[in-house]
């Protein structure tokens, strides 16, 4: 894959088992908030100025929108720039990614992206921006990179040194502290034909709650449950996840109350290449969030930094009038609600170790230099083929400023056919303040949960 442009920070995750990487020097996180934007991402615009300098995110919402409402787009008035598509991507090949490539040629006139003006709204809380110069100052990988110490609340590593730092800056980035929401998901067949799966979602980060200390959050990262709605054969199922920072000392706790059984059992397997539940066998666990867990299966290489056309300001797709029916389509979603813009992104390669069995041989992240999201991933099977493609399509929230998921898939290029999750059937907004307490995520109050 050609680098058109590489950062000067680029190193090659190498020969650091048993090694806790250190911190940056003081005049290195200086650098934060000055040339570098508070979360590490280059300040300036590009030479060709196709990218714009970053002047604080959006951070004020629209005149549109108001507290309770579901976020409305910024940028209304916006048109594509220009659409690629098999045609014509030969002429954007260096700004494409394998994936998006393959999908252009695999997909034919089906599958295009529509490219508008390039938008930087990723902002975060004052709060988060100070910690993440802490953090910068003092965090430090664990022994073989399966944790971090001397971090908390948002990324750890702003300025980071190699493939582990990156991928631990979207694991523990800044995404809220408490989160409520209802959402869909989906794997349509070939012919675009689904049954959704409802559930409803709640979070609480313990890592990220303003305050907190590592030694008082007991190795949590968040807790997590869920409960389908529909469809009738699946409602009342519980699920619940303990995610810890050291999952190599402290494994991922998760439960699973089964309606049916109405019994609440451990689920230890719930990490990794296990298939995510209702996905059809078409995504992994780890594959929740873009990436998620322990990344001790694989090495890890920061190979630099690109500018790519990537999902980003997905507001048509988040807009509460947009239903399911409006998105899926055969093969892939309806790439008319989609927007891709040119931004910086990190490129990260994990490469599976020697011994273990995941059914990713290697993958390849795009990493949002903005925001540390994971903006879209290529997953290649053990004989060197692109397997599958996978995009997160994100927004910046409003009620809390965050810049997070809205809406993520992954496309299975054997199947074709992918898995959609993110779908709004006319839910609430997301809520950012629930009043959520620890003691309502445990096994106990799941069993209590599912007796109503």
């Amino acid at each position: 894959m050609r680098n058109p442009i590489v950062a000067g920070i680029t190193v090659a995750l190498l020969g650091l088992s048993g090694m806790a990487l250190a911190k940056v020097a003081p005049e290195e996180a200086a650098k934060l908030g000055g040339e570098l934007t508070p979360v590490g991402a280059e300040r300036a615009a590009n030479a060709s100025g196709t990218i714009p300098e970053w002047t604080g995110g959006l951070n004020t919402p629209p005149a549109s929108w108001k507290k309770g409402d579901i976020e409305t787009n910024p940028f209304p008035d916006d048109e594509p720039l220009f659409i690629i598509t098999k045609a014509n991507a030969h002429l954007y090949k260096d700004k494409l990614s394998e994936g998006h490539l393959k999908m252009l040629d695999q997909y034919g006139p089906d599958f295009f992206l529509p490219v508008y003006e390039s938008r930087r709204t990723a902002a975060y809380p004052q709060h988060v921006y100070e910690k993440l110069k802490e953090n910068a100052l003092s965090a430090e990988l664990l022994d073989n990179g399966n944790g971090v110490r001397d971090a908390i609340m948002t990324s750890p590593f702003p300025i980071p040194k190699n493939g582990l730092e990156a991928i631990w800056n979207h694991i523990l980035r800044y995404r809220g502290t408490e989160i409520e929401f209802r959402s869909a998901s989906a794997t349509p067949q070939r012919d675009g034909s689904y049954n959704p799966v409802v559930n409803d979602y709640q979070y609480f980060i313990a890592y990220s709650k303003k305050g907190a200390k590592l030694e008082e959050i007991d190795n949590k990262i968040f807790y997590l449950k869920t409960n389908t709605v529909s469809p009738a054969t699946l409602a009342g199922t519980i699920t619940l996840v303990h995610e810890t920072l050291d999952q190599i000392r402290s494994p991922r706790l998760a439960w699973r109350y089964d309606s049916g059984s109405r019994r609440l059992r451990r689920s230890p397997n719930l990490a990794y290449e296990t298939d995510l539940p209702n996905s059809s066998s078409l995504r992994s666990v780890d594959q929740k969030d873009m990436y998620n867990g322990a990344p001790n299966q694989y090495e890890w290489e920061l190979k630099g930094k690109r500018e790519l056309y990537v999902p980003y300001n997905a507001y048509m797709l988040h807009d509460e009038e947009v239903r399911p029916d409006d998105v899926i389509r055969p093969r892939h979603i309806n790439q008319s609600l989609a927007r891709y813009e040119l931004h910086r992104v990190w490129v990260v390669e994990a490469r599976r170790r020697v011994g273990i069995s995941h059914i990713y041989d290697r993958r390849v992240f795009y990493i949002d230099e903005d925001s540390w999201q994971i903006l879209a991933s290529e997953e290649y099977d053990e004989d060197g083929n692109l397997w599958r493609v996978s995009e997160a399509h994100n927004i910046s929230f409003y009620s809390e400023p965050v810049f997070w998921t809205t809406m993520e898939m992954t496309y299975d290029l054997k199947a074709e056919r992918y898995y959609v999750d993110g779908l709004d059937d006319g839910y609430k907004p997301y809520d950012f303040s629930p009043g959520f307490r620890s003691s309502e995520f445990t096994a106990s109050a799941a069993r209590r949960d599912a007796r109503r």
